[in-house]
């Protein structure tokens, strides 16, 4: 991102800004009464979700390590996911500010969850994490580019 950390993490650790970088498709919406301003670790955030065909599931975090200007970490504690730990990594670069997700994530249901999650969620968070990137990339007016999307289902 051409901008500085500051206003990186400024943008960043601000969870109502979420929403500005969730593709519409997905209904997001935040439920938490006290999720605007910075995080903090410990914070718990609730929200509404809509990610298979507008049914709109609870998912709820907690922001569980903060450290301002370098990451942060939420797990969610309860929604769709028997396992989600989210690392987002910030460092400056001579062109600004690179950004790095890691996602670490296990459905459970054994079989079953290998099974939905190569049919349709695996892709599913590309296609998240890729609007993400152009989002982020238009909002700070980036030049354009390629996401570099992985993830690693655990479990």
């Amino acid at each position: 991102m051409p901008v500085t950390l500051d206003a990186a993490w400024d943008f960043f650790s601000r969870p109502e800004n979420l929403a500005k970088i969730t593709p519409p498709r997905l209904g997001f919406f935040i439920t938490s009464r006290r999720a605007a301003g910075r995080m903090y670790a410990g914070q718990i955030i609730a929200y509404r979700v809509k990610p298979l065909m507008g049914i709109p599931l609870f998912w709820m975090t907690e922001i569980t390590h903060v450290e301002p200007g370098r990451y942060f970490v939420d797990e969610q504690r309860r929604g769709p996911y028997a396992i989600w730990h989210h690392e987002h990594h910030f460092r400056e670069v001579d062109e600004g500010v690179e950004m790095r997700d890691a996602v670490f994530y296990s459905l459970g249901f054994g079989w079953a969850g290998d099974l939905i999650n190569a049919l349709l969620v695996r892709r599913q968070l590309r296609e998240i994490f890729e609007y993400r990137y152009r989002a982020v990339d238009k909002l700070f007016g980036g030049k354009g580019g390629e996401a570099r999307v992985e993830f690693e289902r655990i479990g």
